[in-house]
């Protein structure tokens, strides 16, 4: 019988990261749940561990421990992370650097990490949880959408350069998802009522509030994890939950002008 693989999930105490250690413990798989808080008791086969992507000791702790207990880590699933939304004139400076310390430069340090540890092992799959927002943009999430598509380049380009160690790169494109994204893990940047953005924030809030509210499960991307993470293939990129595939597929086909009025009639804007 052979070793049951492990996989480490960054940002696993809720939503689809939850979902994703669910799946794969299920699945037989080791399971490395890493968090700011790390949550105990866990079903089993399922480890918790603290681990926050914007502290370097901790995440260096983390995968020491991991590799303790369980041998070798096979998969990292960056999927720590939050939305920050608003009108951009309104966002400070800290509000926009915390987004991108967290959705890009922490999901870098997990990274090489993982790199380090799987680059002498020729042999690993690291999954970057991005989002339909790392292809496509939608009003109020300028600096969200920022750190996305900066995920997506980033990912991209890696996978270039770790083919010959056999480290796959991948990214899951999730769409509108029932998770805290749009409850209490969400940041809004608030305006002072004197820049006249009230009536749009609240038509386009409004609208976007009720999309979220209407999300699929996050078991639907954290099943498309599993498959990203046991295939053989390059394929690159995962577009799960609607109406990510759709609008992927539209960006690529229409012209610009009406892939924009799409949207901005999708979300009132």
């Amino acid at each position: 019988m052979s070793k049951p693989k492990t996989v480490l999930v960054t940002g696993a105490s809720s939503g689809i990261g939850k979902a994703i250690v669910d799946v794969f413990a299920m699945a037989g798989w080791n399971v490395a749940a890493t968090s700011r808080k790390a949550n105990t008791p866990q079903p089993p086969g399922v480890k918790s561990y603290r681990l926050d992507v914007i502290k370097s000791t901790e995440i260096e702790d983390a995968f020491a421990k991991i590799i303790a207990d369980f041998g070798s880590i096979d998969v990292v699933v960056n999927n720590a992370g939050y939305g920050l939304d608003g009108v951009f004139e309104a966002m400070n400076e800290q509000q926009i650097k915390d987004q991108f310390e967290t959705n890009v430069f922490g999901l870098m340090n997990v990274t090489r990490q993982a790199i380090a540890h799987m680059r002498p092992r020729q042999s690993g799959t690291i999954i970057q949880i991005s989002s339909m927002g790392g292809r496509v943009t939608f009003p109020l999430y300028s600096i969200y959408n920022a750190s996305k598509w900066a995920v997506e380049g980033f990912t991209e380009s890696l996978q270039y350069e770790l083919r010959q160690f056999n480290v796959r790169l991948k990214l899951i494109e999730p769409g509108v998802i029932k998770t805290d994204f749009y409850g209490k893990s969400k940041v809004e940047a608030i305006p002072n009522t004197k820049l006249g953005y009230d009536d749009y924030i609240k038509r386009v809030g409004g609208a976007s509030s009720q999309a979220g509210n209407s999300g699929e499960d996050p078991v639907k991307v954290a099943r498309v994890v599993l498959r990203a993470a046991t295939s053989n293939s390059t394929k690159l990129r995962y577009a799960v939950g609607r109406p990510s595939p759709q609008l992927i597929l539209a960006r690529r086909l229409v012209p610009e002008r009406v892939f924009f009025w799409m949207i901005g009639r999708f979300l009132k804007s």
